[in-house]
């Protein structure tokens, strides 16, 4: 258990009104206990009172006894796993994640109409918001590592291979650096699939004249990696020269508004200006950023709607891209740390290196 983090969620469920939360996520449920367990379609809760107390549900098959000092409740497979949670929720709201499943919040209601369900993820959101400092340097590591294995990938690009092979390969080299896995599967886009911001890789081959995005991460001990570096596989047309500084110089911009104080609206529209500036403007279709850490997408936004304002350990993405339909597309994004007085670029300022 983890003393701090839990103090951190028990003033957040004040400030929201809640006396009691159900944790569901992995990540949420990590975070407070330090176990990770995928629960697929079994039910894994921890029952988060305003008092500190927490009891963890969890099916007997995922073994977790014995790996957290927090009360465990086991259930067989056999068991209505709703009944055996039941009885300990206590009546009126009770804040529940927003990813578990539907049909435990609804057969929990039918055991216990007492209980007035409300989303509950905010108090955890809040909580993660902004990293210790074991977090941060895992997240260093996880970004570093991911340059590597983008720089690697970056290099077998040859003519004729395909989308589909490059992305092997960046799973491939993960693994062979200690990564558990990719944090998201990686986009790789050749030519005019680059203009598709979120392209699903296919058998197209590389040619000669290509745009190629790569947008990839890794996972390193639960944190993830995010980065996207555009390259140019031979000539360059004057076009694609030009598209490609614009969105270089977006990111800059984005990066040097990352400090304390700012809200992320505000980040939003200094990457945005260079681009709507050279007259991209309803070329770039997405928001600025996103926050990450134990998930690949966390609280905050980057966007243009977007008033929270930038803290210290705070960790986001910053991403801008122009995309040219049926022509070609292009992404630079970096991931960056909030610090006391600025921000530190964890993924590298190596535009140039690509």
């Amino acid at each position: 258990m983890n003393t701090a983090r839990l103090e951190k969620v028990i003033g957040n469920m004040e400030r929201h009104g809640l006396k009691q939360l159900l944790v569901t996520s992995p990540a949420n449920v990590y975070y407070l206990t330090g176990v990770w367990c995928e629960p697929f379609e079994r039910m894994l809760a921890l029952h988060v009172k305003d008092d500190g107390t927490m009891k963890l549900y969890a099916n007997r098959m995922f073994a977790l006894n014995g790996l957290t000092d927090v009360p465990m409740v086991e259930y067989e497979d056999t068991d209505d796993c709703i009944a055996v949670l039941a009885p300990n929720v206590a009546p009126g709201k009770v804040g529940i994640d927003k990813t578990w499943h539907s049909h435990f919040t609804i057969r929990l209601m039918e055991a216990r109409p007492d209980i007035v369900p409300a989303l509950g993820s905010a108090p955890l959101d809040e909580a993660r918001l902004c990293k210790d400092a074991e977090e941060l340097e895992l997240m260093r590591v996880s970004s570093h590592k991911n340059v590597e294995v983008c720089g690697r990938i970056a290099a077998a690009l040859a003519e004729g291979v395909t989308e589909k092979e490059i992305q092997s390969l960046y799973n491939k080299i993960a693994l062979e650096l200690g990564a558990s896995g990719p944090s998201f599967t990686p986009l790789i886009c050749f030519g005019p699939n680059g203009a598709e911001p979120h392209h699903d890789s296919d058998q197209t081959p590389l040619q000669q004249g290509d745009t190629v995005i790569m947008d990839v991460g890794l996972l390193w001990k639960h944190y993830c990696s995010d980065m996207t570096r555009t390259v140019q596989f031979g000539p360059v047309t004057d076009e694609q020269k030009k598209v490609r500084e614009i969105v270089t110089a977006a990111n800059r911009a984005g990066i040097a508004a990352c400090r304390p104080g700012v809200k992320m609206k505000d980040i939003d529209r200094a990457a945005r200006r260079v681009i709507e500036d050279a007259g991209y403007g309803p070329y770039f279709n997405h928001r600025t950023g996103h926050g990450i850490g134990l998930d690949e997408h966390e609280f905050p936004d980057v966007s243009s709607v977007s008033e929270v304002v930038a803290q210290p350990g705070m960790i986001f993405s910053v991403e801008p891209g122009i995309y040219l339909p049926g022509k070609f597309g292009v992404r630079v994004e970096d991931l960056v740390a909030i610090t006391e007085d600025g921000c530190e670029v964890l993924t590298g300022e190596d535009w140039d290196r690509y």
